[in-house]
């Protein structure tokens, strides 16, 4: 019989695989009148982030903590970009 544990992650399992869809969904809906500025910049960052997480023995606080450093001058430079 599964654990109140074992069903609570294979639900957030679940959820997190469902937001992955809409996520992706989402972007691919932003990214038809997004300007070729912000989609280099959010490339950089995506790749950034994807690179990381394939490595399996990385830690996720590891992997968030390098991106946050690596992604924030083009997250400040997005901000001060006039809309």
């Amino acid at each position: 019989m599964p654990t109140d544990q074992g069903l609570i992650a294979k639900d957030t399992d679940k959820q997190i695989a469902a937001t992955h869809r809409r996520f992706q969904q989402a972007m691919e809906e932003r990214l038809k009148d997004m300007r070729l500025e912000s989609k280099e910049r959010y490339f950089v960052v995506l790749c950034a982030l994807v690179a990381k997480l394939e490595d399996p023995g990385k830690p996720l606080r590891q992997v968030l903590q390098e991106v946050l450093m690596e992604a924030a001058p083009y997250i400040a430079q997005e901000m001060s970009e006039q809309p």
